[in-house]
């Protein structure tokens, strides 16, 4: 996968519209289009200390995650990637599509607060390596310094 050319597409997704609501949208569906192998792939955004289902792509998802539930909520409260082989083995895993059997979560920041993940799912088991983390982190760091989180530009 060539995640520098994903990322230099997302970049220009970005530029012509910051908003992240139109970002976010056609990055998930670039995502979707261009990383083989997946079934879901979208974000989930802070709100009021629970992640919320942001723009996506894919079957309809779980709505809300409490912050440590799960791996997208592990990826919030330990501020880390998680790279998940078999997502039946991960304890308290939430099952939102039976069908996803691995599963990739990228933490969002804004300063130094975790505001959302980029969540990939896959039905074929250990489908996430090293090089995919390395590859959405760093689309995932070209979101966080261009993306335009409200309303207001100015």
């Amino acid at each position: 996968m060539n995640y520098e050319l994903l990322s230099e597409q997302a970049e220009e997704i970005i530029r012509t519209d910051p908003w992240y609501v139109a970002a976010l949208s056609n990055i998930s569906a670039l995502i979707m289009n261009q990383v083989p192998d997946l079934n879901w792939a979208g974000f989930y955004l802070m709100r009021e200390g629970c992640l919320v289902v942001g723009p996506f792509q894919g079957k309809p998802a779980c709505i809300h995650i409490p912050v440590g539930r799960g791996v997208c909520g592990t990826a919030v409260g330990k501020d880390a990637i998680q790279v998940v082989p078999d997502v039946h083995a991960f304890p308290g895993h939430i099952a939102c599509d039976g069908a996803s059997a691995s599963e990739i979560v990228i933490p969002i920041h804004r300063g130094n607060a975790v505001i959302g993940v980029l969540d990939l799912d896959s039905p074929v088991k250990g489908r996430f390596s090293d090089a995919d983390a390395d590859g959405l982190d760093t689309m995932v760091k070209r979101i966080e310094k261009d993306v335009r989180w409200g309303c207001d530009f100015d």
